[in-house]
């Protein structure tokens, strides 16, 4: 693994949640990209080399709409950048962890991703990321 990649955080609402972190960041958001697939809605901000990714459900059966409703706002995930999303895969597989997706699937912001379960990473969803070329 490279670096964290971003922190992805699960809000309610996209716009209000903009303002705030444009606030707490000093700078807007560079990029808002919908994920149908995930039924997701996403902003991103830049601090230094990594991202602050905001997450708003855009149906009521998506992850982030299961995850508002059980915990509420807050820290959905983190992500880290990995340069071989499948030989990474492989190689937790063997460490026992689980993944929830062997097969990456296209995220947001250009990226192969993969999750790891949180059971298996002391509660928190892990997730990989790859950049498509």
């Amino acid at each position: 693994m490279n670096k964290i990649e971003h922190i992805g955080i699960a809000v309610k609402n996209l716009e209000k949640s903009n303002a705030l972190f444009a606030s707490l960041l000093g700078e807007k958001h560079y990029k808002i990209e919908e994920v149908k697939s995930e039924g997701v809605k996403t902003s991103f901000f830049k601090v230094g080399e990594n991202k602050i990714e905001l997450l708003e459900a855009t149906n009521i059966d998506s992850p982030i709409a299961k995850f508002l409703a059980k915990k509420g706002e807050g820290v959905h995930h983190i992500a880290f950048a990995v340069d071989d999303i499948l030989g990474e895969v492989k190689r937790l597989k063997k460490e026992g962890f689980t993944i929830l997706n062997e097969i990456p699937k296209k995220g947001a912001d250009n990226k192969l991703v993969v999750f790891l379960h949180p059971k298996t990473t002391n509660g928190v969803l892990i997730e990989l990321c790859q950049e498509v070329d």
